[in-house]
């Protein structure tokens, strides 16, 4: 049985962890809101190039190829038969610990999608130690981008991405990631983003957070660049070859805030449990421990009776 020196450690030690898992609630919860407000923020610029991709695209026609402005290769269609052509697969998770399954769960899901020869391209220090420990090294080091989403970085990314599959050097590329549900709720997803679906949720089960498939049907008077609504100008192909890229990289930074507002959920919630749970266990050594003190005391009061009654 431990002493009501040991207990009274304990206790000290609990209320301690305790104080910590409070502050890392408080800070994930503030976080998470502010991914939240990035998310809800970039929405409504989102459904907007939605809106012109589909009028573009159905301008020009869904058969036809949409181009690079190089005319070396289209975004839409697959690369011609390589065997030493690589996949790509973008994955993001978190660059520290104590979110609950997140790290889990998405690195659980790379690796039932990877292939020999893939090339992981890993967001995230978790995601990045996970993979050089399985012989996928990332080429680059992108934890950056996992605490701190930024346009710039992840539109940079992309632009080599798209190059490469320009010019045959990768098969497609495959973002992996968790997906904000709600607070209590996060699923690891894969959308594809090279080459463009399409038809929307194209590849993986779960899709969401990222930009709508930019191939998608609209009102169109065939032959022509006038829709329904609007004239598009210069041309709906030339549109379409501009708004292109600025569509994939889009969905690649909505995957990153995305991923936060996971990332920032599973850390509220994991603090939450581990408060709760300290407040139980607290609650449990309190009790143990007046239960030990008042024993002693009682066991002295009858040390003490017993000896005068012996007198």
């Amino acid at each position: 049985m431990p002493t009501l020196k040991e207990i009274k450690g304990r206790i000290g030690s609990v209320k301690s962890t305790l104080k910590i898992t409070s502050a890392m609630k408080l800070v994930s919860s503030a976080k998470l809101r502010k991914a939240q407000n990035a998310i809800v923020a970039m929405r409504p610029y989102e459904e907007a190039l939605g809106k012109m991709l589909a009028m573009a695209s159905g301008a020009v026609g869904v058969t036809e190829k949409v181009t690079s402005p190089s005319k070396k290769a289209d975004f839409a269609g697959d690369v011609p038969e390589n065997v030493t052509s690589p996949s790509v697969i973008v994955a993001i998770a978190s660059n520290s610990s104590l979110c609950g399954g997140f790290n889990a769960n998405v690195i659980a899901k790379v690796r039932t999608l990877r292939r020999p020869g893939d090339v992981v391209y890993s967001i995230g220090r978790k995601m990045a130690d996970a993979m050089a420990r399985d012989g996928f090294p990332s080429p680059g080091d992108y934890s950056s981008l996992s605490e701190h989403p930024a346009y710039a970085e992840a539109a940079a990314l992309v632009e080599k991405l798209s190059e490469d599959f320009l010019d045959g050097r990768i098969r497609g590329v495959t973002l992996v990631y968790m997906h904000f549900v709600s607070t209590s709720r996060q699923v690891p997803v894969m959308e594809r983003l090279l080459p463009v679906d399409e038809t929307p949720d194209q590849v993986g089960g779960d899709a969401g957070g990222g930009v709508p498939s930019p191939v998608m049907p609209s009102p169109v008077m065939p032959g022509s660049d006038r829709v329904s609504d609007a004239i598009l100008e210069p041309s709906a192909r030339e549109l379409l070859e501009a708004l292109m890229p600025r569509t994939l990289k889009l969905k690649l930074y909505a995957a990153l805030l995305d991923s936060a507002a996971a990332e920032h959920a599973a850390r509220t919630i994991a603090m939450q449990t581990a408060t709760d749970n300290a407040e139980n266990l607290l609650s449990e050594l309190t009790l143990q421990y007046n239960k030990s003190r008042q024993q002693k005391i009682t066991s002295e009061i009858l040390d003490l009776a017993g000896g005068q009654a012996a007198e």
